[in-house]
């Protein structure tokens, strides 16, 4: 309906005579429903979006709204040209495959701009012991996964999601709309409103927060969390470096060194490059950001294969010159570095020689330690140099009560992790498919979805695992931080001794998503992972005495861990064989 001149005259005038409370329950009447509002346009909220959307039995029963304060259309226009690549990437499990292609959205990312990655290593930085993870060895290799998990740049994740949402009428995506407050009804059970700075209010059967660590719907919902601030920031950006040659194969390797200061992780995009996560000191990120981007590559080269005192002077004296206004240069690092390896009897033909590159030319055969350590840096894409603080921060529920009611976390708005294990956004892509099968079986037995007890199977299934993760990556971030001898040499051992027992390392494996689960039935409806499952649990039974002395020899506490493990797969391996036993 549209008003002349004289009634808009008209309207304007009574309006101005209204009260500013009456003006308010005036404009708040004037609602939008919506059966599920979800605040946050990132990966986790674009994915539950799409995986509600695309879900045939219950399309025609939801009507979405997503709710996004920043512009969208960037991400989904985003190009960059071919061999240049974000800074910002995630590794995703075959798991978090598996679900991003049952939503659709798997089709609309550019796979050419992905890596597999098929193999890892992982090292101490004081004493070298070492781990490695074999996608081959592990059976995590199938038809349709090539790795362990697949390297991709977030916005071409994120523009995949948005290219499948076009597609999908029940979502109505309200970019550029800043949620200003979360009201609940007075009714009891009542619907919460959404109320955007655009004069738009939406209410809600569901609200769902995916809306990062400060999220104004675990605010609204009265959610208290718990965590802290890690005295660390994380350095990203795009390296380049040769092919690695016909010798070494593709680039699919990723590589991570514990060093005092921070982990330090390689991390295949393409034959060409790969992308840095470096966790250090916050005085460190400055300094390095400061550096010229070639001063960034020779240290990158030494942090992966110099020793602890060299590392420490190293980054001595990039701090001093940081702190002098004078950052250091190209040629005072790298002739640094190069005293340094000569000084440690590193012959200049190892791989472990950083400042000779042309030994891993493609006419060259490579030195026989090559596959231990990554390529060697020459540039770093520009731009692509940047830095965020890490923390550790947990939700105390996913699921809100009383005035909070019909909300739920998922994402970052749960849970923050350290990302030594690239596991942060599979954890929350991990709540989006709990949360989407919870909402789906709802609606198919006529429940109310934004109930409390239409909930409570998410947060059970999602919190333990979710913690179990988190505090796994907590200790070993500490514990790597340390150089006190005696926790150097235990965990040492320790770190040795898993790379000996390859079902233990198919159990972590299994647990980080690297073994592919098509569904959540019992494993006995999908005959490719029972098929896994039994192989790897055979594998256990078989190399239980083995595991057991091994265990023994490096002490008794790793015994009774050692054996624990292998029966408690064993016995899973056996429930699954027999579904109907408990």
């Amino acid at each position: 309906m549209f008003l002349s001149g004289n009634g808009a005259r008209l309207l304007s005038k009574s309006l101005q005579r209204t009260s500013p409370n009456r003006l308010l329950r005036y404009f708040s009447s004037a609602h939008e429903d919506f059966d599920v509002v979800i605040v946050g346009g990132g990966p986790a909220g674009l994915a539950l979006a799409c995986a509600l959307g695309s879900k045939a039995e219950i399309q025609s029963a939801l009507k979405i709204a997503l709710v996004e304060a920043g512009d969208l259309f960037k991400v989904r226009d985003w190009s960059s040209p071919a061999g240049s690549f974000s800074n910002r990437v995630v590794s995703l499990t075959n798991a978090s495959q598996t679900f991003l292609k049952d939503a659709g959205s798997w089709d609309h990312v550019e796979l050419e701009r992905t890596a597999p990655i098929e193999e890892m290593q992982v090292w101490d930085g004081i004493s070298d012991a070492r781990i490695t993870f074999s996608a081959s060895e592990m059976g995590a290799s199938s038809d349709s996964h090539s790795g362990m998990a697949r390297l991709t740049e977030t916005l071409n994740l994120q523009r995949g999601l948005l290219r499948q949402l076009q597609s999908l009428p029940t979502v109505q995506i309200l970019e550029k709309n800043k949620v200003q407050h979360i009201t609940a009804d007075e009714t009891p059970g009542g619907w919460p409103s959404v109320h955007l700075d655009s004069g738009r209010t939406l209410k809600a059967r569901l609200i769902v927060g995916a809306d990062g660590p400060n999220s104004p719907v675990r605010s609204f919902a009265n959610i208290a969390s718990y965590g802290w601030s890690y005295d660390t920031q994380a350095v990203v950006c795009t390296m380049e470096h040769s092919p690695r040659g016909p010798f070494l194969g593709p680039n699919t390797t990723a590589y991570q060194r514990f060093l005092p200061t921070g982990p330090i992780a390689f991390l295949p995009i393409s034959d060409t490059a790969s992308s840095l996560v470096w966790s250090t000191r916050p005085a460190l990120a400055s300094a390095f950001k400061a550096c010229e981007p070639s001063v960034l590559a020779r240290m990158i080269n030494a942090a992966f294969r110099l020793p602890d005192v060299s590392m420490n002077y190293l980054h001595n004296l990039i701090l001093e010159s940081h702190e002098a206004g004078r950052p250091i240069t190209e040629e005072e690092i790298s002739a640094e570095i190069l005293w340094r390896e000569q000084s440690h009897s590193i012959d200049y033909t190892s791989a472990y020689s950083s400042t000779t590159p042309e030994a891993f030319s493609e006419n060259r055969i490579p030195p026989s330690d090559a596959e231990m350590l990554p390529p060697v840096v020459t540039s770093i894409q520009p731009g692509t140099v940047a830095s965020f603080p890490l923390r550790y921060n947990h939700a105390e529920s996913y699921i809100g009560e009383g005035q909070g009611s019909r909300t739920v976390l998922v994402g970052d708005a749960a849970h923050t992790i350290h990302p030594l294990a690239g596991q942060g956004l599979n954890l929350g892509l991990g709540d989006v498919e709990c949360l989407s099968r919870c909402i789906t079986e709802a609606i198919l037995r006529g429940g109310d979805i934004g109930a409390y007890t239409s909930l409570l199977p998410f947060t059970r299934e999602r919190y333990l695992e979710n913690h179990k993760i988190m505090s796994a990556c907590d200790k070993l971030h500490k514990i790597y931080s340390t150089t006190s001898g005696p926790i150097v040499q235990l965990r040492s051992v320790g770190l040795e001794v898993l790379n000996e027992l390859d079902s233990i390392k198919a159990a972590i494996m299994m647990s980080a998503g690297s073994v592919s689960r098509n569904d959540h039935r019992p494993l006995s409806y999908n005959s490719e992972a029972r098929t896994t499952m039994f192989d790897i649990a055979a594998k256990c039974v078989e190399n239980l005495n083995t595991a057991t002395r091994v265990a023994q020899a490096a002490g008794g506490g790793l015994t009774g861990l050692a054996v624990n493990v292998l029966q408690n797969m064993a016995k899973a391996a056996a429930s699954y064989q027999n579904p109907s036993k408990p």
